[in-house]
């Protein structure tokens, strides 16, 4: 099979599914990360009555005229209110109220004079300044009303909107449900991560590896195991798991070596693989088919090769999924920092730092079985088949991850 454009192995996987449309309801506190699957309203004004930004006295403009600190017009303070007690008095000309911030403002009151412009009188305050009508006053309904749209369907809450939520008095909201995946990583030179370590064996690093990836992006493995490279077992398990997975992830067997065993998983499963090949370094083996409705992705068993092809063929078919453009990779364009000293005959992604719009490529082994140069990794410097070597300054297009 030949291999196939980035974007065409996008668009073929994408096209393998539809967005989730299950629902749950889920309380604030479980809500950031998650899409609303409806609209919601306000239940109430916010503020829900007129409220003092500072600490001060709430009076009347009118009583303000002429007040200076050379010349101070003295009132009668008739009360103190805090925030969370409601007044009791309301101001009478030559009267006023001790507030603190957030106490709602007594009737009678147009204004607030902060504290640091009078006196600080308790029973009676000198007032160094004069004030307008509305001056420091926050009024009832001043960020939203009851009955205003404050969420819509299909936006994903972050903390402010948690907030907002919070504010509007909605304590519970309704979401579509995670998408549930699995990660089977494939080989029988694989130990798990507390075995003993036996001569000719490494430890399975891409099952944590891309449980860190999906931590990234807020979301949990149903399931991360270990198969042996036998393909029988291996088409179990995966029909297993398609039957209850919205999304199967491999890594490993997905070459032309003898101990490459996926084509031989899809081919007894009864499935043609969607495409295998991909034309891009590192991680081009990469390969997917469809089972029982749900995709199965195959990545390169090397550990960068598997990093990069789940970040540019993963995400965007998990952002399908959860309705969650958040989940995709962006990108930008960089100058180098550092260099690459290796022709690309092909498509390339190179790990780098972003910071600043300068991509900065660590001095280190960038092969693809390689992992320790991607600590600190931000974005993969996309680099266009035919390049030469990159050298310091060149302007590069990024992936930010």
């Amino acid at each position: 099979m030949t291999a196939i454009a980035l974007e065409e192995a996008q668009g073929r996987l994408c096209a393998l599914v539809q967005p989730l449309a299950q629902r749950e309801t889920v309380g604030l506190d479980a809500a950031v990360g998650r899409v609303l699957a409806r609209d919601y309203a306000s239940t109430l004004d916010s503020p829900p009555f007129a409220r003092s930004p500072l600490d001060g006295y709430a009076l009347r403009a009118a009583d303000s005229v002429g007040a200076t600190r050379k010349t101070p017009v003295r009132l009668r303070v008739v009360e103190k209110v805090v925030a969370g007690h409601v007044p009791t008095c309301s101001i009478l000309p030559g009267t006023v109220v001790r507030i603190m911030t957030g106490a709602p403002l007594p009737d009678g009151a147009d204004c607030v004079l902060r504290q640091e412009d009078t006196d600080y009188g308790e029973d009676e305050v000198g007032i160094y300044g004069a004030l307008r009508p509305h001056d420091n006053v926050i009024d009832r309904g001043e960020d939203f009303s009851a009955g205003m749209l404050v969420a819509r369907a299909g936006e994903r809450v972050d903390a402010g909107l948690s907030g907002v939520l919070a504010m509007a008095g909605i304590a519970e909201v309704e979401v579509y449900r995670r998408p549930r995946i699995a990660v089977v990583t494939t080989g029988d030179e694989l130990v798990p991560l507390g075995e003993e370590l036996r001569p000719g064996m490494v430890f399975d690093s891409n099952g944590q590896l891309l449980r860190g990836c999906l931590a990234e992006l807020g979301l949990v493995p149903s399931l991360v195991t270990h198969a042996s490279d036998d393909a029988p077992a291996v088409a179990a398990l995966i029909d297993e798991l398609c039957a209850t997975q919205d999304l199967v992830v491999t890594t490993g067997g997905v070459s032309v070596g003898q101990r490459d065993i996926m084509h031989d998983v899809a081919l007894g499963l009864g499935e043609e693989e969607l495409f295998w090949r991909v034309a891009l370094k590192p991680g081009s083996p990469a390969m997917a088919f469809s089972h029982g409705g749900a995709p199965v992705l195959c990545l390169s068993g090397n550990p960068f090769g598997a990093f990069v092809t789940w970040q540019l063929l993963a995400r965007p078919l998990l952002a399908t999924l959860t309705r969650d453009d958040t989940l995709r990779t962006g990108s930008c364009t960089a100058t180098v920092v550092g260099g690459f000293p290796k022709a690309s005959r092909q498509r390339r992604f190179v790990r780098a730092r972003l910071e600043g719009g300068v991509a900065t490529i660590p001095a280190a082994n960038h092969s693809s079985g390689a992992l320790f140069a991607l600590r600190g990794c931000t974005c993969l410097i996309d680099i266009p088949a035919g390049t030469g070597p990159l050298v310091e300054g060149d302007a590069v297009r990024v992936v930010t991850l």
